[in-house]
């Protein structure tokens, strides 16, 4: 379990972003639409996270981690070139809510890459929330990779 009270460093996330480290964090973010994937070694007990806005970069501007194609295959080769092997490897898979009455969705399609990626990187998907209608906040710890998860309600604005 994650316990905030201990003194280990912490990290906020932002979309279109990754964080990858070898020295344990609780890394949090919040997500609506947008996925995160936390990768985890299970051998060496590092881990890293993604946080993407966007399915599939379309050739066009800069190829970002905005984009779930680019941001997968980022996290996947920054924990290669520490020393994971694929067999090593878990994944958690958190985000993709339908946020606006739509019936093309977003969350979905961001929802679908990462488990497509994930398909294509023989990696296991061992837990995941996904989809709805609520956004998530999680907290992701680099060196269990544990992920604590709560439900959140877009705040009303007065």
């Amino acid at each position: 379990m994650i316990g905030i009270k201990e003194n280990i460093s912490t990290h906020f996330l932002y979309p279109s972003n990754l964080f990858v480290s070898k020295e344990r964090h609780y890394v949090t973010t919040i997500l609506g639409s947008c996925v995160a994937i936390c990768l985890y070694n299970t051998k060496y007990h590092y881990g890293g996270i993604n946080h993407y806005m966007l399915p599939l970069w379309n050739g066009n501007g800069l190829a970002s981690p905005r984009y779930g194609n680019i941001a997968n295959e980022k996290l996947y080769e920054k924990l290669k070139q520490l020393g994971s092997l694929d067999g090593h490897l878990i994944a958690k898979v958190f985000g993709g809510a339908n946020q606006i009455n739509s019936t093309t969705s977003i969350g979905e399609k961001n929802i679908n890459v990462a488990f497509d990626m994930l398909k294509e990187f023989k990696i296991n998907v061992v837990a995941q929330s996904v989809g709805g209608t609520i956004g998530r906040k999680i907290i992701f710890d680099t060196y269990s990779g544990a992920v604590k998860m709560k439900f959140v309600k877009e705040q009303k604005k007065e």
